[in-house]
């Protein structure tokens, strides 16, 4: 353990605010970034659009999640405060002005995006788009595809008030009986599979969003009747599951738990602007809204429905065609991943070289007859899942086959349960880890038997098994035959099937065991060497630091006089640039083409950074408390060289040299976009264009990988 930070600390004493950034207003920075993506007129329009889409999904889920958490301690009367001093009800007062802030953005966005699309042929269409010929053409569709699925409810004593599901839109008419003048409202709930937006035929694409054309026919469900008013609505409700500690079937617990969630408590309602006031009463009522935010809108709601119009057959408007290289250590062994791994370890950079080389991995395992045993670790496997099939083929063949499925992984609970349910099937040892920890650690462990006995070959990876967001998400899978790690996975997966705590582990570090004190006594140990006059350096890739104790430890490293950078994508909880505090201390955050994904941390060990003495590792974990006390983590250490300089010098300085998509973290909370003139460096096109140094094995011939060189002054 490091030393006692509150006591010997040098700071002046100050209040929590002056020393840390609230998390969620942190996060909601983060998504500011993001929506900006959609303002960046370096990117082609449809991929703005989705960026604009992305920003409003990523918004959903923090409502969902991080603001229904609040708004129940604020029930329960909890005052706990986070890690600035504010109390949960302070946090939420915060967070709804924000909110307001970023979704007026976002239809400012939206506007202007149209106006560009309409430019370029695609049109979110408004009704001067809407002619005779096509008003003709949406009646029929609406007749034909909208009316025998949608279901008209009056809303009155003798009707209940029908139910909104999470996320559900709909829309409120009221109505007066021509024939005897009487006031009636009807709800209308739009089916989640009707298509949000309906494509009219012809050469340029029009888009029109369903509840507009449902506003827009209103008359054809109600004929007698005369509309007097209108209104579109969207519900979000609190969609997070807790975990009760007497569950005794995990299983059995999440399948009526995901039932629950449907049915959560409203925490967002979404208003058009022209929503009818009497109907907007009824709404509010009915609803329940007291702890509820409630935003009117005078654009679209739930922006997120757009990433359908991405979809659109226009590649001159969206980024050109990327195609994963295969790792070419792997070809030279014939695609024989065994050998290569064999011969030495091997990082693979994803996107940027194939996920394919981790299923292929797998594939061979099951069906080379010398495997006895596969251990897989499956925190998100996706619905179409490579993974899972290889699993299911190895036990078919008569493998010992062990899944750690773990339930707890958010919003994918149910194709968990699923995938669970196919494995068990299949013959494959099911196991659900822990009811209070989530096992996120990124593992797989195969067992072969070979000529001087059995061998273990590891997979280590930052990031999930899962074929979508490896195409997208920038991390990092590690191969091993280290006999070292193998042992120490074996007792990992140990530790998550049987509770056999390993005591001693020769190389990994694992949450929530010894992971935190491994990182603190790293950031001890720089310390030390500051206080020596040795040199003193630590750079971290990370997605997240909102944990106290490493925000502490680094305080502490930045007064000893330890340079410190850390590339933070999201939500980042430490004040940099405050003198006498955190002057050593940079952060920024890349926001572009792909998704930063990949956790890394490297400490100078005495030496200039970058240097190969450095100690570098991979991790699956973020520095939050979570990672670190609530979930099953590793932290691995990395030896071989050529790995080391491929993370040490390729990846991190990449990192730290891209001027094109970074952001800069000020003092005050504040992220300025890096200015860059025509010489910028772009740390995605770098890797999309340039081959890694481990992948490259013999193939790589003197120059062959552009050598990174930091600029002075570049961090």
């Amino acid at each position: 353990m490091g030393t006692n930070i509150e006591q010997q600390t040098a700071t002046p004493s100050v209040g929590p605010q002056d020393r840390y950034f609230n998390r969620e207003l942190s996060w909601l920075s983060f998504n500011e970034r993001v929506l900006a993506e959609a303002c960046n007129t370096n990117y082609p329009l449809l991929e703005r659009l989705r960026f604009l889409s992305i920003s409003g999904s990523n918004l959903d889920e923090f409502m969902m999640i991080r603001v229904a958490g609040l708004a129940g301690q604020v029930r329960r009367g909890i005052e706990k405060t986070a890690i600035d001093g504010r109390t949960p009800s302070q946090q939420l007062s915060a967070i709804r002005a924000k909110v307001r802030e970023l979704e007026h953005l976002q239809q400012s966005t939206l506007r202007d995006l149209k106006v560009l699309l309409a430019d370029e042929g695609v049109h979110i269409a408004n009704d001067e788009r809407i002619n005779g010929e096509t008003s003709r053409w949406l009646k029929q569709y609406f007749l034909d595809h909208i009316v025998p699925v949608v279901t008209p409810q009056a809303i009155d004593p003798a009707h209940p008030f029908p139910f909104v599901s999470n996320l559900g839109m709909g829309a409120l008419f009221t109505l007066t009986r021509l024939e005897d003048q009487s006031q009636l409202v009807e709800m209308i709930l739009i089916p989640a599979a009707v298509p949000r937006f309906i494509r009219i035929p012809g050469e340029e694409a029009t888009y029109v969003a369903i509840e507009s054309l449902l506003c827009r026919f209103a008359h054809l469900l109600f004929p007698g009747f005369r509309i007097e008013g209108d209104g579109v609505f969207r519900v979000i409700r609190d969609s997070d599951i807790e975990v009760e500690e007497e569950a005794e079937d995990l299983v059995r617990y999440f399948r009526s738990a995901i039932q629950r969630r449907r049915r959560g408590r409203v925490i967002q309602l979404e208003l058009d602007r022209q929503f009818d006031p009497d109907a907007e009463k009824l709404l509010r009522e009915q609803l329940g809204l007291k702890d509820a935010i409630v935003t009117k809108s005078d654009g679209m709601l739930g922006v997120s429905g757009l990433s359908s119009i991405v979809d659109e057959d226009r590649p001159d408007l969206k980024f050109e065609p990327f195609s994963p290289r295969y790792p070419e250590r792997v070809m030279e062994h014939d695609g024989d991943c065994f050998a290569a791994i064999s011969e030495k370890d091997i990082i693979i950079h994803h996107p940027y070289e194939s996920f394919e080389v981790v299923v292929d991995f797998l594939r061979q395992a099951a069906a080379d007859p010398d495997v006895v045993s596969i251990k897989q670790a499956l925190y998100r496997a996706g619905h179409q899942s490579t993974v899972i099939a290889a699993l299911i083929a190895a036990a078919e063949a008569g493998k010992s086959v062990t899944a750690v499925v773990e339930l707890k992984a958010r919003f994918d609970e149910e194709q968990n349960l699923h995938w669970a349910s196919q494995l068990e099937r299949a013959g494959v040892q099911v196991i659900y880890g822990f009811v209070d920890w989530k096992t996120h650690a990124k593992v797989s462990m195969v067992v072969r038997r070979e000529k001087n006995g059995y061998r273990t070959y590891c997979h280590f990876g930052t990031g999930n098994y899962h074929p979508v967001t490896t195409k997208v998400y920038t991390d990092l899978s590690f191969f091993t035959a280290d006999p070292k790690l193998g042992r120490d996975a074996a007792k990992l997966f140990n530790f998550v099937t049987g509770y056999v705590e390993p005591h001693k582990t020769e190389m990994l570090s694992i949450s929530p065991i010894d992971l935190r004190e491994k990182l603190y006594a790293e950031i001890d140990h720089e310390i030390e060497n500051a206080q020596k006059g040795r040199p003193a350096m630590i750079w971290a890739k990370l997605n997240s630091l909102t944990e106290k104790g490493i925000i502490d430890r680094f305080y502490e490293a930045s007064q000893a006089g330890v340079h410190i950078v850390l590339v933070i994508r999201g939500i980042c909880s430490l004040r940099p640039g405050i003198e006498g505090l955190s002057e050593n201390i940079t952060v920024k955050s890349i926001i572009g083409r792909f998704l930063e994904h990949s956790r890394i941390w490297a400490f100078a060990n005495g030496y200039t950074l970058p240097s190969a003495r450095a100690r570098v590792y991979i991790s699956s974990a973020d520095a939050m408390s979570r990672n670190l006390d609530r979930r099953v983590e590793t932290l691995v250490p990395i030896r071989n060289p050529t790995v080391h300089d491929q993370i040490l010098e390729q990846v991190l300085v990449a990192n730290l040299l891209d001027t094109e998509q970074s952001w800069l973290l000020d003092e005050d909370g504040h992220y300025e976009r890096v200015e860059s003139d025509g010489n910028g460096f772009n740390c995605h096109r770098y890797f999309m264009t340039n081959p890694s140094l481990s992948g490259r094995g013999g193939a790589l011939a003197p120059g062959g990988v552009p050598k990174l060189t930091l600029r002075k002054g570049a961090i």
